[in-house]
């Protein structure tokens, strides 16, 4: 249950709600539930089976199992194959409705009245409280603020930190406690995945009140600094923008799964083909020598000729050789699964102490698929980034003021004390600053450094709150705002209040209040914003913060000493990967300002092209001004970020950003988190919207930034072509589907693994989307942990569970393939080469509770021992060398070549351990003299031989010996032993003579010396050839695994930055129009 909560009042519906609520309730689509599980109690039997059916090697066991029903083919009991599938079909059963549990969610909220937030539907009028998230898509009716305002933060949407505003229609913003008599009907359009769009009318009272996107609050915003707001229900549930654009849960299957499927058909037409040869051959022989013995050996009524023999022989052989694919490989699969992870879930290494977060396995069934990644899809905001920005450093009139910084470097031991600001009461306690320097000009009166923090403390578009004595808090609509005007809060230039018409600031102590003459608003072409103030003595400055490149541009020529010692600074600035930002000011006459005005107001009244003569006239006062200095902002990554993609580079896995957030904002992280370097080539930014235009753009280009418009339908070829030959890409202004868009032209055109990491709900359809989705545990709820198939908390951990967990699960699943199939083809075709000397009867070499328990009990443990506990590298070496990850993308462990290898193998040892003791025993006698040839004493002969030659192997398999390795292997040749005399005891037989033939064989063939020597004989010859191999390969061919010591393939990350702006990263324009008009205060 989440701990969100919202208010839902039903007072005083009118007929029409009532009716409304009514016919909603009747079509299931309208309710507010949302489902990201794959079953419920009805139809998880179907789909678990439907499911579980897609493994071809299921369907042919069930084949199968009918097949052994039939008296006249099968010469095995029915039990050897329905008791392991009814196993696996409920082991796989159990474990999916585990893990679907986990994905279920169930969200209750409190009064006004009671309600379960998939119980609201359109028609419904919902309050919200601050900081809480929306439920549904709503209709903005009204609010706590000024005239219908609120502030919402779209984060989860689009990946936008920045406040933004909506405001209610004016004649339901003044509604107060009548809004429960609101009895408008609202006509829109149907639901659609459009975030930035939408289109209705509002019938009220005989009137029709237009409706766009800004009176809209989206399911997935949250309220911020707004105490609460009403808003009528739109949309709900599936039918939101934010479900429209999460897409549809998926099936994940691994690749490994995948192939399997095809193997196991392989492995069947092998299976007919060795069936065909014995049938055809039972034919011959019946034809030409069973015909003598008929007078001894009866022929059933049924078998009337040779032909028909050997089409009944044909099924008998397809019964006795299904075990080249037993049922227990799939148990055996699961239960390796499972414990991977479980030791995903149990890795201390990947726990988050702070929030009391460890990582969690939600889907188990694709871990081996960790090992094989080859791109990385990542969301930005609150996946790499913290969102959390903080002052650190500045130069003023050329000075530089703030101790370095390394981002995401640990502290040294004794880091100087931090500045103290205690002087000042209003001052933030979370605020830190290591460079004294700076008080002290402050309190020394350099007249440039006040001048400096003034600007700070004026140029914005912060909303003040003081909610008790000496407690401020500030209404910041992007955090890089917040950052500086806290800055200049410390450092003695508080920012108090503010009308439309002026500013108050605390300046050292002493109230100043500044008139407001004008806002010259920010904008992505700008990229400046400035303020016009007069001071109480009647002076008229311009003070103005925007890009470095852009300001420079606007200086007096006076400046250009200063300017190159400041660009200095802001190159070392962007080089520790700071946000960087300038500063200048101007001094304004009363009658030039006058003069401008009247251009400014006949700019915002003009009727044509309102924009450019805005623009014109922001231009005319934003020159010669005088440079102050610039300041330096970190934008906190999550700790690890840098040194993790580092790491994930070196293994060649190429990581993508995807975010809707600004371009500046998305190429200024991958700058700070070492994706772009200065050592690249220039940088490209994709902004063409036709093929022709792009095919121009990419020629001799080798790292982009793609925005939203080149995944268009016709431009996704040349996209995915361009952007794969890439290093580094990112993609800015990319809406929820477009992030699953970009996963599946991957997936698509370039058949590679994929992993989506997020934090968001707008990260659920990319999750759903790639092979692989992580859920990011963050502050803004859990929609994309609920949607995904793995969760932690920090961005860091996905080194550890790729290089680790994700390299050991394909190395071990993949070595257990490899040996489970080598040990059944050999175990299974003894029966083929038996066949040749038995009158291709079907008849079976061992005996049929050897058949049944082989698999199960004799080579079950020390094989899932292997496929749990082994390691080719310790944990450390798998970090330290990512090299070692590139196997498992190449799908170089287990491939069809591999599995050809593997079945060679087996058919040669298979071979070894028929003809071996055949030859020994042809003609032979014992040390009593007797004739030790019999049936009996060949089967115990190769049954044992063919423990104990596998359990050898396994030895040669394992990498990583541990006490649970050695007691498996010794344990299973003892079990063996023990169990093959119990069955061959007198005292079993006396009680069960029909079940247990073999009395007494055991104890008297392995009394005799010349078996062990069989034995020996044929485990020597059976594994002498894979020594040679390995050891001619290791010595002559050997693999980055095999060269002693391990050669370090780790690389100093080093990079110089270009200088860049990023002030207007995260801002947005039209907060200077709303200060202005007086409507928020």
């Amino acid at each position: 249950y989440l701990s969100r909560c919202l208010l839902i009042s039903i007072l005083n519906w009118d007929s029409w709600r009532c009716c409304q609520r009514a016919n909603n309730g009747k079509q299931s689509r309208f309710n507010n539930r949302i489902k990201t599980s794959k079953y419920n109690i009805l139809t998880f039997l179907p789909v678990n089976l439907f499911e579980q059916f897609q493994r071809a090697a299921n369907a042919y066991f069930l084949f199968l199992l009918i097949l052994q029903l039939i008296p006249e083919i099968s010469s095995l009991s029915w039990f050897t194959t329905i008791v392991p599938l009814m196993m696996v079909f409920t082991i796989t059963a159990v474990k999916d409705a585990t893990d679907d549990c986990v994905s279920i969610c169930t969200v209750t909220f409190t009064k006004l009245q009671n309600e379960k937030w998939m119980n609201v539907r359109p028609g419904d009028i919902i309050k919200l409280e601050n900081n809480t998230f929306v439920a549904a898509d709503l209709l903005l009716l009204s609010s706590s603020e000024p005239h219908g305002l609120c502030y919402i933060e779209t984060a989860e949407l689009d990946g936008e930190t920045n406040l933004k505003v909506r405001q209610a229609l004016p004649v339901t913003s003044e509604l107060g406690n009548l809004i429960f008599h609101f009895t408008g009907v609202v006509v829109c359009e149907p639901p659609n995945n459009k975030l930035d769009k939408f289109t209705g009318v509002l019938f009220w009272k005989d009137n029709r009140y237009s409706l766009n996107n800004e009176k809209m609050l989206l399911r997935g915003c949250v309220l911020r600094n707004t105490g609460w707001c009403f808003g009528m229900v739109i949309f709900a549930g599936p039918d939101t923008k934010l479900m429209q654009n999460s897409g549809r849960t998926k099936f994940k299957r691994t690749s490994i799964d995948r192939l399997m499927n095809t193997l196991v058909l392989w492995i069947f037409g092998f299976l007919v083909c060795m069936g065909i040869i014995l049938a055809i051959g039972n034919s011959i022989w019946e034809q030409q020598v069973g015909a003598h013995f008929r007078i001894y050996l009866y022929w059933n009524e049924v078998v009337n000729s040779s032909v028909f023999s050997g089409f009944l022989t044909f099924w008998s052989y397809i019964i006795i050789l299904n075990s080249v694919v037993p049922i227990s490989l799939y148990v055996s699969v699961e239960v390796i699964r499972l414990g991977h992870s479980y030791f995903i879930n149990w890795d201390r290494k990947m726990y988050y102490p702070k929030k009391d977060t460890p990582a969690e396995v939600r889907t188990t069934t694709l871990n081996e698929e960790l090992g094989q990644i080859e791109y990385i899809f990542s969301d930005k905001t609150g996946t790499i980034t913290q969102n959390i920005m903080t002052f650190n450093k500045c130069s003023i009139n050329g000075k530089t003021y703030g101790k370095s910084v390394l981002i995401n470097v640990l502290p040294v031991k004794n880091p100087d004390l931090p500045v103290d600001f205690s002087f000042n009461p209003l001052a933030d306690r979370k605020f830190q600053f290591y460079d004294h320097s700076l008080i002290e000009s402050i309190k020394l009166g350099d007249s440039v450094v006040h001048e400096f923090f003034r600007l700070l403390s004026l140029c914005h578009t912060v909303m003040s709150e003081e909610k008790n004595a000496g407690e401020l808090i500030y209404q910041v609509q992007s955090p890089d705002e917040g950052a500086l005007v806290t800055a200049a809060r410390n450092f003695g230039f508080i920012f108090k209040s503010r009308t439309p018409e002026t500013i108050t600031v605390e300046e050292m102590g002493k109230l100043v209040t500044y008139q407001l003459l004008a806002i010259l608003d920010f904008n992505n072409i700008r990229k400046r914003m400035s303020v016009i103030v007069q001071t109480p003595d009647g002076q008229i400055k311009l003070y103005c913060k925007g890009a470095d490149t852009i300001l420079f541009e606007r200086l007096h020529p006076s400046n250009e000493e200063l300017m190159d010692l400041t660009s200095d600074h802001l190159e070392e600035f962007a080089g520790e990967g700071l946000r960087t930002l300038a500063l200048a000011y101007k001094n304004l006459t009363e009658e030039h300002f006058k003069e401008w005005f009247k251009i400014l107001q006949e700019a915002n009244t003009s009727l044509d092209s309102r924009n450019e003569h805005l623009a014109a006239a922001y231009e005319e006062i934003e020159k010669d001004m005088m440079l102050l200095g610039a300041t330096a902002i970190e934008d906190k990554l999550q700790e690890g970020v840098t040194e993790t993609i580092a790491s994930l580079s070196l293994a060649n896995i190429k990581i993508w950003v995807l975010t809707g957030d600004k371009q500046e904002t998305a190429m200024n992280i991958g700058y700070s988190c070492h994706m772009l370097t200065d050592t690249m080539n220039e940088i490209f930014i994709v902004a063409g919207h036709t093929v022709m235009k792009l095919q121009i753009q990419y020629s001799d280009r080798e790292y982009f930034v793609f925005q939203a418009h080149a995944l268009e339908a016709d431009l996704e070829n040349e996209f995915v072509e361009v952007a794969c030959m890439c290093k580094t890409v990112i993609c800015c202004r990319a809406t929820p589907l477009q992030k699953a868009q970009v996963v599946e032209l991957v997936k698509k055109h370039r058949k590679a693994v994929t992993l989506a990491i997020g934090d968001g709900a707008n990260d659920i359809s990319m999750i759903k989307s790639a092979h692989i989705g992580i859920g990011i545990s963050g502050e803004e709820g859990m929609q994309a942990v609920l949607a995904s198939d793995y969760s932690f908390a920090q961005f860091r951990y996905l080194k550890q569970l790729l290089l680790v967990h994700g390299r050991w699960s394909y190395f071990r699943m993949c070595k257990f393939l490899c040996y489970f199939f080598y040990k059944n083809f050999s175990f299974t075709l003894v029966h083929f080469w038996f066949g040749f000397f038995c009158g291709f009867s079907a008849q079976t070499v061992y005996d049929q509770w050897f058949i049944t328990l082989f698999n199960i009990v004799y080579a079950s443990l020390p094989v899932l021992a292997m496929g749990l506990f082994d390691q080719d590298v310790n944990e450390q070496n798998s970090m330290d060398y990512a090299k070692l990850y590139e196997p498992g993308q190449l799908n170089l462990l287990f491939n069809k070549r591999k599995f050809f290898i593997c079945i060679a193998h087996g058919v040669y040892t298979s071979f070894a351990l028929f003809f071996i003791p055949y030859g020994a025993f042809y003609n032979t006698a014992g040390e009593d003299g007797k004739h030790i040839a019999d049936y009996q004493s060949f089967a115990v002969t190769v049954a044992t031989s063919l423990v104990i030659v596998v359990s050898v192997q396994i030895a040669l398999d394992t990498s990583y010996w541990t006490a649970i390795n050695r007691f498996f292997i010794l344990g299973s040749i003892a079990v063996y032993f023990a169990i093959l005399f119990a069955m061959h005891s007198d005292g079993i037989f006396v009680i069960f003579p029909n079940h247990f033939p073999f009395v007494g064989n055991a104890r008297n063939s392995l009394s005799q010396i010349s078996v062990w020597l069989v034995i020996l004989l044929t485990t020597v010859i059976s594994v002498m050839p894979v020594i040679t191999f390995r050891f001619l390969k290791e010595d002559l061919n050997p693999t980055l695994i095999d060269q002693k010591p391990l050669q370090n393939y780790m690389r100093q990350v080093s990079r110089r930055s270009s200088r860049r702006s990023a002030y207007a990263f995260s801002h947005q324009e039209g907060f200077g129009e709303l200060i202005t008009s007086g409507k928020n205060m």
